[in-house]
């Protein structure tokens, strides 16, 4: 414990940003974090940093020398060790007074239970089957998720309870079966259902190699990650879970949006009757892309 922690010193520079009312409720709040490597770990820095008082974060990974390139708690340090307590050691060295509940892979099987008391939910994870299951059990709890898209461009969206969850607006082969029973088929169905997703709905095929994207997409790779998206999406998820602790509105929905920093603009989803005359022609498009 710091001797000369004081909490209000800690946030005294937020203050103009939020009142002091405000400092207090994310003091009050808690979030829960699931996974805390790149766009997840990056959002509960900021969010530590914010002065939220409580989380439950929770990683099944150890970080490796490839996430040196993005992740924020990846360092000689840490290399080789679990990425929820590296996380959570970081967190209270900076806020002493911070409350973290850490958790590995049991937190599958504690989910209700953690959606029940974390009104809101931070998708730091890759894996389909436990994302599924994350957003089904959030809806149950009435908890809300801000996730991202797997996408070159950064982007966040927010899932209200009340919201549609991905297999159902994207089309996941996936519906009605049970998470655990999702197989590697369901799962390449679901990323390229994503990936096409993003190539109707951004710009962001004009930002990557598409030989090397096609290759991700294909299983042949593992996936490209670059620190300025990484960071600047989990600084728009932090702002999210913000938004909510505060209730401010922010204009993000569950089909959310892209930031294109290259232009710079925001890129919002197509209308319906565009994107459907257009889906024929990125589907073909992407076919041709993975080899299918």
């Amino acid at each position: 414990m710091m001797a000369d922690f004081d909490y209000r010193r800690f946030t005294t520079r937020n203050i103009g940003f939020v009142t002091e009312a405000e400092q207090q409720r994310l003091r009050a709040a808690t979030v829960f974090v699931c996974g805390v490597g790149g766009m997840g770990g990056a959002a509960f820095m900021a969010l530590v940093r914010a002065g939220i008082g409580r989380f439950v974060i929770a990683d099944i990974d150890v970080f490796e020398v490839s996430n040196l390139n993005r992740q924020v708690f990846a360092n000689a340090a840490t290399i080789g060790a679990p990425k929820a307590e590296s996380a959570a050691a970081a967190a209270r060295a900076i806020n002493p007074e911070i409350e973290i509940e850490v958790l590995g892979a049991e937190w599958v099987d504690r989910l209700p239970e953690i959606a029940a008391r974390s009104p809101i939910i931070v998708n730091g994870m890759d894996d389909i089957p436990a994302g599924i299951h994350l957003y089904r059990t959030a809806r149950e709890a009435g908890a809300t998720v801000i996730d991202a898209y797997m996408s070159p461009l950064p982007s966040v969206t927010v899932v209200r309870p009340t919201d549609p969850r991905p297999e159902e607006r994207l089309g996941y082969p996936t519906l009605g079966k049970a998470w655990r029973a999702i197989g590697e088929a369901d799962r390449r169905a679901a990323m390229l259902a994503e990936i096409e997703h993003v190539m109707l709905h951004s710009s962001s095929r004009r930002h990557v190699d598409l030989a090397i994207a096609a290759e991700v997409a294909a299983g042949r790779r593992s996936r490209m990650s670059f620190a300025p998206m990484v960071v600047t999406t989990g600084m728009l998820m932090a702002y999210e879970v913000i938004a909510l602790v505060l209730a401010k509105p922010s204009g993000t929905d569950c089909r959310g949006w892209f930031f294109n920093p290259h232009g710079p603009k925001v890129e919002r989803p197509l209308p319906a009757f565009v994107a459907a005359l257009l889906r024929p022609l990125v589907r073909r498009a992407l076919r041709r892309m993975v080899g299918t």
